[in-house]
């Protein structure tokens, strides 16, 4: 993967181009099957994804229920992003819903990448941050419309 081709997905939009050389050497192209795991819940968060094509879901698994839809990511899409948060292990799992091919990076590197170049990783930061809120915008309202589900069967 190129540093030009990084710079078209909407993570690394607008990045300074030596910044964008940086990750796209540590930059990981992956393809997966049908229905293959790409994490489980609980598996060390080593690496951050963003899918070119393809479908995945995120299914999170509750201690006391049923495995629980989080969302399903198309392309351009970032998931996994646990690994450059720093925590040690992935919060659901990823399954793909349809052939797949995505980028990995490893957290490490762009926990890294952040600290030499604190410019970047405040941009980055904040493009994950609004991931994140989006899918726990998502997330809530999924459990509201189970909950009503629940309640009025």
């Amino acid at each position: 993967m190129n540093a030009e081709n990084l710079a078209e997905l909407p993570l690394f939009k607008d990045l300074n181009r030596d910044h964008l050389a940086l990750l796209a050497s540590g930059v990981e192209r992956e393809k997966f099957a049908r229905e293959d795991l790409i994490f489980s819940q609980g598996d060390r968060a080593d690496k951050l994804f963003v899918l070119l094509e393809g479908r995945v879901a995120i299914r999170y698994k509750p201690y006391d229920g049923d495995v629980l839809p989080v969302a399903e990511i198309e392309p351009n899409g970032v998931f996994g992003w646990s690994a450059a948060l720093g925590r040690p292990s992935y919060t659901s799992c990823a399954i793909c819903l349809a052939e797949s091919v995505m980028l990995s990076m490893r957290g490490d590197s762009l926990k890294h990448l952040c600290e030499q170049h604190p410019e970047t990783g405040v941009i980055i930061l904040e493009r994950l941050a609004e991931v994140i809120a989006q899918r726990l915008q998502n997330t809530h309202a999924h459990v509201i419309e189970l909950l009503r589900n629940g309640v009025s069967s």
